[in-house]
């Protein structure tokens, strides 16, 4: 997804619920690993963006979609805010 020379995609970093229970990072390298409350590591596996549309695919093989729409990303009945 990235090599040496480009900048990060821009969704790349960190994307909490409004609540902070749930924390979605998005690494530069197309994995992600998604934080539950006081699991650091609920969930982790790849993504592709393509446009404004996020596939996540966990390492069990579970696949989950999200779209970013106006700098807030929507996935599976939540709602994500970039963390600065």
């Amino acid at each position: 997804m990235n090599t040496k020379n480009e900048a990060p995609h821009p969704y790349v970093g960190m994307w909490v619920t409004e609540d902070g229970y749930i924390r979605h990072e998005l690494l530069p390298n197309g994995r992600y690993v998604e934080a539950r409350g006081n699991r650091k590591s609920a969930y982790q596996g790849s993504y592709t963006i393509e446009g404004d549309h996020i596939e996540y695919v966990d390492d069990t093989g579970f696949t989950a979609d999200g779209d970013f729409i106006n700098g807030v990303l929507y996935h599976a009945g939540m709602v994500l805010y970039r963390e600065h």
